[in-house]
């Protein structure tokens, strides 16, 4: 219940509002969604977050991932897998009133792992469109340890 009760909060955020922030707040509300539809196993409103001719480029994935259906597929092994994701640091670049760059370092836990954090970095391009706030680009990768 938990965990439908964040991804209906996050979920609320994407639509926006006449009373919104400004784009900023805008498209943090979409990655906050994407964490929260990530974290819930949902890989139908995880995908619907991506515009139609997104481009993934995901953590394990050595292709290019572009449009719905090809990231449908990356995440179809999403559902019941009990994987969930943190943001641990976020920057936010506002491009225009349609367009913000939203980076930083998130970690995901599998259960299957005993939730150990795997750290990665993401970045994710989100761009208004008809209204909505949808992401366009999203690029993941692991987080490389500290330089000694």
């Amino acid at each position: 219940m938990k965990r439908l009760s964040a991804l209906l909060c996050a979920w609320s955020l994407v639509g926006g509002s006449a009373a919104s922030a400004g784009p900023a707040e805008d498209a943090n509300g979409v990655i906050d969604a994407w964490v929260a539809a990530y974290s819930a196993n949902d890989r139908e409103a995880l995908v619907s977050l991506y515009a139609p001719n997104a481009i993934l480029l995901g953590t394990t994935s050595p292709i290019i991932s572009e449009g719905t259906e090809a990231i449908r597929t990356y995440f179809q092994d999403l559902p019941g897998s009990g994987r969930r994701n943190a943001v641990i640091e976020r920057r936010t670049i506002v491009l225009g009133d349609t367009a913000v760059l939203g980076t930083g370092f998130y970690n995901f836990m599998r259960e299957a792992e005993g939730n150990v954090p795997r750290p990665s970095r993401f970045t994710m391009l989100v761009e208004k469109r008809d209204g909505r706030w949808l992401i366009v680009h999203h690029h993941s990768s692991p987080r490389a340890a500290a330089r000694q």
